[in-house]
């Protein structure tokens, strides 16, 4: 049996970084929904009610509103990369230490490759999360400009004319269209992958990936938690399966 290990909670996700989570969230699914039925809408047969004959309009302006809220939640987080926590700040998103590619290649082993069953316990995201969620704020910037540039036309607002130099740049508003549609699967096969990531973590680290979205708490052993706080690094390593007389050595200063 191994050694019992003492765990230490630690706030991790502060409250405005879990409100642009579930904000964000919220506003994905919409968009999602409302730009795929902009995309193939549905005829509807009956004339019964004529509230019903302007529904693609009042589809177009959920889309269009949600954008705003999306627009204005991806803002903040954008500050929050820069005041908030040090597992919200924008260097850990970018792959600029040696540790964090190292980390990275642990991650796959196990998440992709299958090939080890030792797992990584990090108190923020690993190293693959953070650069994969930089990688969905590109295309979150991307969807942002070919959306508003696609709006342009049939808006006298200012704001969506900011981006007509989007139009020319990808040859006509056909071209742009196809782009910004495949950017919502995009974010489809991400929503599915990212979702299953959180239940696998969950289950293979336990130490609370799926509540700390709600609550901002996780749990970690006391030892290595502390050595994560003090040096801002998330290298350690942990083997599921070893004698006590390993995991005594293991845990010697």
């Amino acid at each position: 049996m191994e050694p019992s290990r003492e765990y230490k909670r630690v706030y991790v996700w502060e409250q405005p970084v879990r409100w642009f989570h579930w904000i964000n969230a919220a506003c994905v699914i919409v968009l999602g929904v409302t730009g795929y039925l902009i995309a193939h809408p549905f005829a509807l047969l009956s004339a019964d009610e004529a509230s019903f004959g302007y529904w693609v309009g009042t589809n177009r302006f959920i889309h269009f509103l949600t954008a705003y809220v999306f627009v204005g939640n991806f803002g903040f987080r954008l500050y929050w990369a820069f005041v908030g926590n040090k597992y919200a700040r924008w260097r850990n998103f970018l792959p600029l230490r040696r540790w964090q590619l190292r980390q990275a290649r642990d991650v796959l082993k196990v998440d992709i490759l299958q090939s080890s069953d030792k797992v990584v316990h990090t108190l923020g995201h690993n190293s693959v999360a953070y650069f994969t969620y930089f990688g969905t704020a590109l295309l979150t910037l991307f969807m942002i400009f070919s959306g508003y540039a696609l709006y342009a036309p049939t808006s006298e607002a200012w704001f969506p004319q900011l981006f007509n130099w989007m139009m020319p740049l990808f040859g006509s508003e056909q071209n742009l269209r196809l782009f910004h549609y495949a950017g919502l699967w995009f974010f489809a096969v991400f929503i599915v992958i990212h979702v299953y990531l959180c239940f696998y973590h969950d289950y293979v680290e336990g130490h609370g990936v799926l509540l700390s979205i709600v609550g901002g708490w996780k749990f970690m052993e006391k030892r290595k938690a502390e050595a994560e706080e003090a040096s801002g690094i998330s290298e350690f390593v942990v083997e599921p399966k070893r004698s006590a007389t390993d995991a005594a050595k293991r845990d010697l200063p």
